[in-house]
């Protein structure tokens, strides 16, 4: 029996970006592994016809999974017992693919997101999760926290927020966590003006915000320190050879999508 989903809007991008994991770990060379998306996608109830003919969303986020779940297995590899805060994590199942490497994990999304969520994932210690908005700064109360090293994931949300939330989500991660490393996925400018997600358009999910760089967001966020940025460039290399060659013009890496590393000012 499948499970019918009501959603729209910015929400709805959890379920697109579900099915581009699940549809990239059937094929034969697939260069992400995310059953659990897999046996998700059986489960719903949902038209992903326009999922499938938007392949710059689809490449988009398989090359942050590849990206994302190399930086975040290293930085776990290198940082024992850290405790991971995954905001706007929709659908996410990076949860499950890092088992074991962390102390625990706690998945924060809004209340209606987290209700599809908790229907087909049913998450206990060391996975938890929060019914709360990124610019709700009670979400740090429900997490079990005693100075320990903490991790941020921001991965596909930026780009719909405006540079207000922006400040007063890392004003909060700020408040709250002495050692604190955080990893965004920032838009360009440049795409949030001319680009539109075609699976997703009858929604009202609007790309909104884009820095050009992490230099730039770190001017928005000036308590943090930028360590590095990773284009996701590095990503479609593995999923188009063609990459290697166009990855190299500064304008494809300058438009291409970015995870920014930075850190709390201590």
């Amino acid at each position: 029996m499948k499970e019918k989903v009501n959603v729209t809007g910015v929400p709805e991008t959890m379920v697109q970006t579900l099915y581009a994991r699940a549809k990239e770990t059937k094929k034969q060379n697939a260069k992400i592994k995310d059953e659990i998306a897999v046996k998700l996608v059986e489960k719903l109830d949902y038209d992903f016809s326009k999922a499938d003919k938007d392949n710059a969303m689809t490449y988009g986020v398989i090359a942050r999974t590849i990206v994302l779940d190399r930086m975040v297995e290293q930085y776990l590899k290198k940082h024992e017992n850290t405790v991971v805060v995954n905001l706007a994590c929709g659908l996410d199942t990076r949860c499950y693919r890092m088992v074991g490497k962390y102390m625990r994990w706690y998945n924060v999304d809004l209340q209606d997101t987290m209700k599809i969520r908790r229907q087909f994932l049913t998450e206990t210690g060391p996975v938890y999760q929060i019914a709360k908005s990124a610019m709700d700064d009670s979400y740090v109360d429900d997490i079990d926290y005693h100075g320990e090293n903490i991790l941020v994931i921001i991965e596909g949300l930026t780009m719909y927020l405006c540079e207000k939330d922006i400040r007063k989500m890392f004003s909060i991660i700020e408040r709250s966590f002495q050692k604190v490393t955080v990893m965004v996925e920032t838009m360009s400018p440049f795409v949030v003006r001319h680009v539109k997600e075609k699976s997703i358009e009858g929604s009202n999910a609007k790309f909104t915000w884009g820095v050009k760089n992490g230099t730039e967001l770190q001017k928005i966020v000036p308590n943090f320190s930028i360590l590095h940025e990773v284009s996701l460039v590095e990503g479609m290399k593995e999923l188009m050879s063609i990459y290697h060659v166009i990855g190299k013009i500064p304008a494809v890496r300058n438009i291409s999508n970015k995870i920014v590393v930075l850190e709390k000012r201590s």
